[in-house]
């Protein structure tokens, strides 16, 4: 039922131009065992024949259910009426987690980890690729939280032929925006070492991230449950290397500013960036918000409609 919500939100929202919104999909991806397996997602399509440019949005650890975040839709909101095609892979709910994991710590939340969401990440490139519609040489990938973090893995360039997806990401997305990702964790030759495993302080920064194709940032300064701090490094090691990764870093803001919530403390979050390992501040920041917009549709338009320009 959830998907038909959806699509009736982004209908009001649309005001009309929601002729193209499809709920319900099934798209065929991979379990880690490479065993078929096949997710919910949601499509939405601009008025016309196209061709249109895509992005695939990874939602955050809220999923798309009654909890949902929101994000994913507001995001396809301001997408789609800029001549994007929008398709949101359900990573969760075929897995047993309709209602996220943001407060989840049992062994049954790793099914869902972001690393196995890179999998659906390029199931979905490769069905939007296969729409009529979609120019696939201009497709994008973004994602917040545990999306933005299942987006920097996707975009991390295979450590070896053989790796991974290693073929899929040869020709794989043309640019990607990571919201308020954690990067204190290892993505592709990029890793930081800490005092106990994947909890605990960062002890050094290890390699470098090296992205298939261009990839953007946007985080909070207060964010306390994926720090700013491992982005702004992560990138400023790229920049050297000579990757093409930017960040912006919005003062005051903290975690999920793209949000119209307040901001609020959760204590029941799973958090590895803090000592207990629970709790985290979210909330929206309006400036944040507005300029992350400008920021957004300026990367993909620079990104993703090159034949335009």
């Amino acid at each position: 039922m959830y998907t038909r919500l959806i699509a009736l939100a982004l209908c009001f929202l649309f005001l009309g131009g929601c002729v193209g919104t499809t709920s319900g999909l099934l798209i065929t991806t991979t379990a880690p065992n490479s065993a078929s397996e096949q997710i919910k997602a949601t499509l939405v399509k601009p008025d016309g024949p196209g061709p249109f440019p895509a992005v695939v949005i990874l939602h955050d650890c809220s999923g798309l259910g009654l909890s949902s975040s929101g994000a994913p839709d507001r995001w396809a909101r301001e997408l789609v009426r800029r001549g994007y095609v929008i398709l949101i892979p359900d990573s969760f709910t075929t897995r047993r987690h309709p209602d996220g994991v943001c407060t989840d710590p049992s062994p049954s939340a790793a099914e869902v980890n972001p690393f196995r969401r890179v999998r659906d990440a390029y199931a979905a490139l490769a069905y939007v690729r296969t729409l009529p519609y979609v120019d696939g040489s201009q497709v994008g990938l973004m994602g917040g939280s545990h999306g933005g973090t299942a987006t920097l893995a996707a975009m991390a360039a295979p450590e070896s032929d053989s790796g991974p997806l290693a073929r899929e990401k040869r020709a794989g997305f043309a640019a990607a925006v990571a919201l308020y990702p954690r990067c204190g964790l290892r993505l592709g030759g990029w890793r930081v070492a800490r005092q106990s495993g994947d909890s605990g302080p960062i002890t050094d920064y290890i390699g470098v991230y090296t992205p298939i194709a261009p990839v953007l940032i946007l985080t909070g300064e207060k964010d306390d449950w994926n720090p700013a701090e491992p982005c702004r490094k992560l990138t400023e090691v790229a920049q050297q290397a000579g990757y093409p990764v930017a960040i912006k870093v919005y003062p005051g803001a903290h975690h999920s500013f793209d949000s119209y919530a307040p901001v609020r403390y959760d204590a029941t979050r799973v958090n590895l960036d803090s000592p207990s390992g629970r709790g985290a501040t979210t909330g929206g920041n309006p400036k944040a918000w507005e300029d992350s917009i400008r920021e957004v549709v300026a990367f993909f338009g620079q990104h993703l409609m090159q034949k335009e320009t």
